[in-house]
């Protein structure tokens, strides 16, 4: 058998690597739990950061998209299978 995804309509950003847009990100999704990070402050890069998922604690890399899904969960995607799974929408 083969299935069709539904189409879903999702929230999403686009870490850059640095500390100020981890911060961003964090502003965005209040309820996302990071557990760890590393960084460089003087340079404003973050090294490795570790959020919440439900499938337990995922890094999040440079140009990764930060994805909160349709149950309120959040999760990393790599850019690539962002690109191939998602298409910009209009707000409703």
């Amino acid at each position: 058998m083969k299935f069709k995804k539904k189409p879903v309509v999702i929230e999403a950003y686009q870490f850059d690597g640095t500390y100020t847009g981890m911060e961003k990100i964090k502003s965005l999704f209040p309820k996302m739990e990071t557990f760890s990070f590393e960084f460089n402050f003087e340079r404003n890069e973050v090294w490795q950061w570790k959020i919440g998922t439900l499938e337990g604690v995922h890094i999040v890399s440079t140009d990764d998209w930060i994805i909160q899904g349709i149950k309120g969960e959040y999760y990393p995607c790599k850019p690539d299978i962002f690109e191939q799974t998602y298409d910009i929408c209009e707000p409703t």
